[in-house]
This record gives structure tokens, sequence and C-alpha cells, in this order.
């Protein structure tokens, strides 16, 4: 299958999206082109550039705010647990962040398991893997970089004293 991708600036460096012909996306990355291509799922290529308006002004509302739900029609490709993973993502709502632990005892797995599963997330931001923190409240790795996650959890307001 042949996506869409598009790059655009972001309060936290550029961000870039792949996007089929009905607007669903396929991936995310923080960076450019380069980024964006080690995360698209096997069987698909990254064919035209093209502007991505609907999918541009919903992270620039969440840069705005913080608390704006990013709702797109998302396409992660995915094991069956890789999904159960990433539905739970969606559901730690903007502010609040959630650790791998207590991901593993709602599905009933363990917490390495679904640092794997969220770590493999391709659609980053919108699928807020950036939402999931160690056990004792570190910040633990994040795809494109630690300072990011940061940023990203400062503006949502989820950094609390003992996660600074």
């Amino acid at each position: 299958m042949k996506l869409h991708h598009d790059t655009f600036p972001t309060p936290v460096g550029d961000f870039s999206v792949a996007f089929d012909a009905a607007g669903g996306i396929h991936a995310t990355a923080f960076g450019g082109r380069s980024a964006l291509q080690s995360r698209i799922p096997r069987g698909h290529e990254l064919a035209s550039s093209r502007p991505a308006p609907a999918i541009r002004q919903a992270v620039a509302a969440y840069f705005r705010d913080g608390t704006s739900k990013l709702a797109m029609k998302l396409e992660p490709q995915g094991s069956v647990f890789q999904q159960k993973v990433w539905t739970e993502l969606l559901r730690i709502p903007p502010g609040k962040t959630r650790t791998y632990g207590d991901i593993a005892r709602r599905l009933g797995s363990s917490p390495r398991a679904v640092g794997r599963a969220n770590a493999t997330n391709p659609i980053c931001l919108f699928i807020p893997c950036h939402r999931v923190i160690g056990a004792d409240g570190t910040l633990t790795g994040y795809a494109f970089g630690q300072p990011i996650k940061q940023r990203l959890l400062a503006h949502e307001g989820a950094l609390g004293p003992a996660l600074t």
C-alpha cells in the first residue's frame, strides 16, 4: 500500500505522518521522512508528499492546550497483544500517566511485555506512549528521546514534583 506523508513543525521539532487516501494514520514520528520511514508497516511505502490539513490541525490544537484529544482514524498494525496495549494507551487521558505495571495488571501480562509493545507503537503522540513511566516515577525510554517525552508531559501538566 502506498501512503502519503507530511512533515510539519511543532514546538518540540518536526513531526511526520504517514496516511492513506482515506486519511487513516499508519505511522508518525518526531523528525523527518527518514524517521517516519522506519515506522511504517511492512508492505507499505511512502509515496507522495502531501499536506494533511486535518492532521496538522489536530496536532496544532494539542500543542495549543495540551488537553485536546487527538481523535483521528488510526490504523496501527501489530499483533493482538500490541493492539491491546495500544488500546490501553488510548485510555490514558492528557495530563495523566500510567506505569508499565499498571497496564500489565489491566491486561494480565508483565511490565516487560507491555514495555516492548509500547516501544513498537507506530503512531506516537496520537497513541500516547509518552504517558507511560517507570514504576518509580522515572521517565523511561522514548523512541524520540527523553527530552521530547519530558516536554510533552510537561505541556500536558503531567509532571509533578516527583517526576522533575
